[in-house]
């Protein structure tokens, strides 16, 4: 049972990654399907089609967008909003901006986030399902984190801890 947790994905998102999801569903459905659909039918209506490049082209294009529609309608039902509480300030929980430090002085900041917000390689954006993730969950600044890799373990100390506070905090 416990395996079959991880390969479950996670349905967390930020506030923010859920907002550019929303976005990218409006601008295929609004703007790119309507432009796509119009040169499909534009090179439908020049006559044979199975020899029609552009009529092939552009509705390999309009699968491929309505792909991605579907799976973004399905997939924003499952995602759970997690936005900042006053309760999380000095651990690391979902969303938060972590500094962490290693012995030989290398640094990264690195932002917990769901599966969905990682499509976009932001390069400082991790997976709440990634090792290192999982081994800052719940620690604070000053703690040493363990992290096990394939490389075997490394050790990283945590300098900060900061998160994104909405609005309405």
């Amino acid at each position: 049972m416990l395996a079959y947790f991880f390969l479950m994905k996670s349905n967390l998102i930020t506030r923010k990654g859920h907002d550019l999801l929303v976005a990218e569903l409006k601008k295929l459905w609004h703007e790119e399907r309507p432009e796509i659909t119009k040169k499909v039918n534009w090179a439908a209506s020049l006559g044979d089609r199975s020899e029609n490049a552009d009529y092939q082209y552009n509705k390999q294009i309009l699968r491929k967008i309505d792909r991605r529609v579907r799976y973004l309608g399905k997939r924003l039902e499952e995602l759970k909003i997690i936005d900042y509480v006053a309760e999380q300030e000095g651990k690391v929980y979902f969303g938060a901006w972590v500094e962490i430090e290693n012995d030989v002085g290398e640094k990264k900041t690195l932002r917990i986030v769901g599966v969905d917000e990682i499509y976009d390689h932001h390069p400082q954006h991790i997976s709440i399902e990634s090792p290192m993730a999982r081994a800052l969950l719940g620690k604070a600044v000053d703690d040493d984190v363990e992290v096990h890799t394939p490389l075997g373990k490394k050790v990283w100390y945590i300098n900060s801890i900061r998160y994104e506070k909405n609005e309405n905090c």
